[in-house]
């Protein structure tokens, strides 16, 4: 099993990128939790969103690599009034447990808090139990649990939120 060490994290696009992650979102999540290409067909248009947007000053990208293949993803996306979105935070299956969400988080966190951002949410899954934990821990709250058929199936979509100083 690979280690921290050895995953890379960047924070600029290169082409094939977004592709790729539409690619791993789309076939990971299919696999482990059942969804269908409704999930990566909104992975795919929330994807094409935040490039017509990217501002490199307020938006930025983690990028993790091992042996040059991406592993895992991060997207901070600036929202309204000094507010960020947190998305495709992704870890593969085989990299997971590594420490790794955790120390993406943590760059997310000193990229906001360094940018001026007074809040940050992240839309997610309840079958994302793990991911949710680290939210909770994190001090990120659950503000709103609905049901929801986006991803080709019913789940309940959540909503976490967290101040910033």
């Amino acid at each position: 099993m690979p280690d921290l060490s050895s995953i890379s994290i960047r924070n600029n696009l290169v082409p094939g990128d977004l592709g790729y992650l539409i690619h791993l979102h789309g076939s990971e999540y299919g696999r482990e939790f059942g969804y269908g290409i409704e999930f990566e067909m909104y992975v795919a248009e929330t994807v094409a969103e935040f490039y017509h947007r990217y501002d490199p000053l307020r938006d930025r990208v983690w990028i993790c690599e091992h042996d040059s293949r991406m592993i895992g993803t991060l997207v901070l996306m600036h929202r309204e009034k000094d507010t960020a979105q947190l998305r495709y935070f992704f870890i593969r299956q085989d990299f997971r447990g590594l420490g790794l969400g955790k120390k993406l988080l943590a760059l997310a966190l000193t990229f906001l808090e360094a940018s001026g951002y007074r809040s940050v949410y992240l839309l997610t899954t309840a079958e994302q139990e793990r991911a949710g934990a680290l939210y909770t821990r994190l001090g990120f709250v659950l503000t709103r649990e609905t049901d929801s058929t986006t991803f080709g199936k019913l789940l309940k979509e959540r909503q976490f939120n967290l101040a910033l100083r």
